[in-house]
């Protein structure tokens, strides 16, 4: 599975640490920010560009608190996100949602709290079935 990850100046150390952890774990990790000194809207705008280029991968943003990537992902059009910083949370909007991208806030979770959340984004399946109805709500409100 591919993984675009990608963060503001704030972020930078929870990126690096992410990336190492992801790597490990075998996932193929596009790094949509390296060597950039980005605020958060370019950053996150860099991680929505390259999440359209992969089918089928997932994303990440960081920020300080992970709000500001979060309102400038869901200005994209056909990108679902969630700001997240708990696992269940992360798990839930995969499952339900089919989020394909998550923002983070590297001043709110701490290390393994943020290996957590994303193993549980990662992991989660898709539902489908009623869910479908929702998510095609969303991506009609694009």
């Amino acid at each position: 599975m591919i993984v675009v990850i990608g963060s503001d100046n704030t972020g930078v150390r929870l990126k690096d640490l992410l990336i190492k952890h992801l790597k490990q774990q075998d996932y193929e990790v596009v790094d949509a920010t390296r060597e950039q000194e980005l605020d958060f809207v370019d950053a996150t705008l860099a991680v929505t560009q390259a999440l359209k280029q992969h089918k089928d991968a997932l994303a990440i943003a960081i920020d300080a608190y992970g709000v500001g990537s979060f309102i400038t992902a869901t200005k994209i059009p056909g990108i679902i996100a969630a700001e997240v910083s708990d696992e269940r949370s992360a798990y839930m909007t995969r499952a339900h949602n089919n989020c394909q991208l998550i923002t983070l806030g590297s001043e709110i979770v701490g290390d393994t709290l943020t290996i957590n959340i994303v193993e549980a984004f990662l992991t989660a399946g898709y539902d489908g079935g009623r869910h479908q109805i929702r998510v095609d709500m969303l991506n009609q409100m694009c």
